[in-house]
């Protein structure tokens, strides 16, 4: 089955994966620690590892499908992740 799943794809559900992985293990962390001060600082290091996840998973994506996209079509997909980036950066 391994061999019928594309690179990027895998590579990509890695990331999520790895992702999801240490979202669980900070908030078991949180939970043995027990102290809002220091639970507040393991999610803000949290937020860190969301938005670079993110940028990693759609870069490899576009980087798989850039050659089945035209560039017009490329623009507007980097124009909407620049959207994204954005709404979720700006304070």
């Amino acid at each position: 089955m391994l061999s019928l799943i594309n690179k990027v794809v895998l590579s990509m559900a890695t990331l999520r994966l790895l992702s999801g992985t240490i979202e669980i293990a900070a908030a078991l962390f949180m939970l043995r620690v027990n102290q809002i001060d220091k639970a507040l600082l393991i999610n803000s290091g949290l937020a860190l590892v969301g938005p670079l996840v993110l940028l990693s998973t759609t870069t490899i994506g576009l980087v798989g499908v850039a050659d089945k996209l035209s560039w017009g079509k490329l623009i507007w997909v980097i124009a909407g992740v620049t959207c994204l980036f954005i709404g979720i950066l700006k304070k």
